[in-house]
């Protein structure tokens, strides 16, 4: 595993999932405790459901205080800069905005140290660990944000989320003994990107299962 790259990803996606986080809590109407907590699970739970399963104890976000500094710093930063922002539309719309972009990153960012991280343990079947863990590092901290702000986790529901980091890690999977794991990486943060930017712009969504029509007697 290359560890420069796998550092560059993390730092990324600790600050764009702590800022997707603290907005969430701010958005819910905690106190900055609240906000803190949020961005905290947001930016360091997937890497630590991941640590876990890929069999690294204790998880590397409880041996390493930067990421835990950076989520707490950002957060603070988020509180402090939305109370200086005058309420109306057009505000509101820059803070979804943000979101987004943030929330975006930070899966592109997390799907790849997931990834890099199952590529570097060499466990059975050369995709399914990487693929699985890169998922799971990029949706878990969202998961465990949602729930701890009581509303339904986005990855069950929204357009395309959990989709794009499938996608972007199995393709670099699939390719990085051939383009290589740097290579590879910058190829799964653009198909991340590119596809939740899709989404968002052109409203893509699954299929979402209904009730089909009734026929007539």
């Amino acid at each position: 595993m290359d560890s420069l790259t796998w550092v560059v990803f993390d730092i990324m996606g600790t600050i764009a999932f702590a800022v997707s986080g603290a907005m969430v809590a701010i958005d819910k109407r905690m106190d900055v405790f609240g906000v803190i907590v949020l961005a905290l699970l947001t930016a360091v739970g997937g890497g630590m459901v991941r640590d876990v399963l890929a069999g690294i104890t204790p998880p590397v976000a409880l041996c390493n205080i930067t990421d835990f500094m950076l989520a707490i710093l950002t957060a603070l930063f988020i509180s402090w800069g939305y109370t200086r922002w005058p309420i109306s539309h057009r505000n509101l719309q820059r803070f979804l905005l943000l979101y987004n972009i943030c929330d975006t990153i930070g899966l592109a960012s997390f799907t790849i140290t997931g990834m890099l991280t199952g590529l570097g343990r060499e466990y059975g079947n050369p995709y399914v660990l990487p693929v699985l863990l890169g998922v799971i590092t990029a949706v878990g901290g969202g998961v465990l944000r949602d729930v701890m702000a009581r509303r339904m986790p986005v990855v069950l529901y929204k357009d395309i989320y959990a989709t794009a980091s499938l996608v972007g890690a199995l393709v670099s999977c699939l390719l990085y003994p051939y383009i290589g794991i740097l290579a590879a990486s910058w190829l799964c943060f653009a198909l991340v990107i590119l596809l939740r930017a899709g989404a968002l712009r052109y409203d893509w969504h699954l299929f979402h299962p209904r009730p089909g029509k009734r026929l007539g007697k």
